[in-house]
């Protein structure tokens, strides 16, 4: 029986990229520095104006399992997509990277695969506009036992959580993992998230999850406080806490002791990917049992990388960043 060292279940969606200037985003309508949904027709409206477009597999929690994967350790996606041209291109994208699609594309869907039209601005501002199909119909049957049970992290997006067909998947993915020895935790993804499910939120978290990672904004919102407070009420209820404050730094709360660790304040060419490859530089370390000072350095590293450049995968061999760095 196979076993992963990370698995994550999560949002399929191919992320299409392209520059334009702030004039083309009033053009369009589009608001800047902001994630939205649209719908159909609009989201093909917006991909029909895109020139210069770069397609890669993406979703949050893909993105991370797709950084993990690259530094070594073996991984599984878990998320939908349809059999289509877009459903294709992303199964076979993410095989192609070294990651088990543990789902084949869904034949005849009553909606389309997945995709996020990024409009990337000349001072590195993202305006994401997300088309979620298929990929939100995610239940329990899409999650194969001998894939959660095998996991030796498990890793969830807080966006299929606005489901209840998610919700019990999670829960049921949770607990398989721990029942097989592995640990399981979270992204928070986005406050609104919460805004919207606080209680099942914070009841996920305190009983079937052994770590969360969230910005500043993410963390406040579980217990609509400020920063410090909200950091130690997490603690409370879960054993490991990661926030991220941008440029002021990742806090870490586990093992009975804080971690404050500083970033390097880099230019960005491309926001897009900085949580999501922030968070593989984490897990790697915490599935290779380093440190927690050294899990945060590692993931700033990550995220520093990811934003120097258009996409939201790394294009630098990161271990030998790690080796640079005294961290491998």
């Amino acid at each position: 029986m196979k076993h992963y060292q990370l698995v994550g279940i999560g949002n399929a969606v191919v992320d299409v990229i392209t520059h334009a200037d702030d004039s083309f985003l009033d053009l369009m309508g589009i608001e800047k520095g902001i994630m939205q949904l649209v719908d159909r027709d609009r989201s093909e409206t917006l991909y029909a104006s895109m020139n210069d477009r770069l397609q890669t597999p993406g979703g949050a929690v893909a993105n991370t399992v797709a950084g993990v994967g690259a530094l070594g350790l073996q991984t599984a996606f878990i998320g939908r997509v349809r059999d289509d041209a877009l459903g294709h291109f992303y199964a076979s994208a993410m095989t192609d990277n070294g990651i088990d699609f543990v789902n084949p594309p869904v034949e005849n869907g009553d909606v389309p695969t997945s995709r996020s039209m990024i409009f990337v601005a000349p001072d590195g501002e993202r305006s994401m506009n997300t088309y979620l199909g298929i990929s939100t119909g995610l239940t329990s049957a899409d999650v194969p036992p001998a894939v959660s049970g095998n996991a030796r992290i498990m890793f969830l997006e807080g966006y299929l959580f606005d489901h209840d067909a998610g919700k019990t998947a999670f829960r049921e993915a949770a607990r398989a993992t721990k029942a097989g020895g592995g640990m399981a935790g979270i992204a928070i993804s986005d406050p609104f998230c919460v805004e919207r499910h606080r209680a099942d939120f914070l009841s996920l978290i305190e009983n079937d999850l052994d770590y969360v990672i969230g910005n500043q904004h993410e963390i406040e919102s579980l217990f609509q406080t400020d920063f410090e407070t909200a950091l130690a009420k997490t603690t409370e209820i879960c054993p490991l806490v990661i926030a991220t404050r941008s440029g002021d730094g990742v806090s870490v709360l586990g093992d009975g002791r804080r971690v404050d660790v500083p970033v390097q304040e880099v230019t960005p060419v491309d926001a897009t990917g900085a949580g999501d490859q922030f968070a593989a530089g984490f897990l790697y370390g915490l599935a290779t049992n380093r440190d927690l000072e050294v899990c945060a350095k590692m993931g700033n590293l990550c995220a520093a990388e990811v934003i120097s450049h258009v996409g939201p995968r790394p294009q630098t061999d990161m271990m030998k960043v790690f080796e640079k760095e005294g961290l491998a």
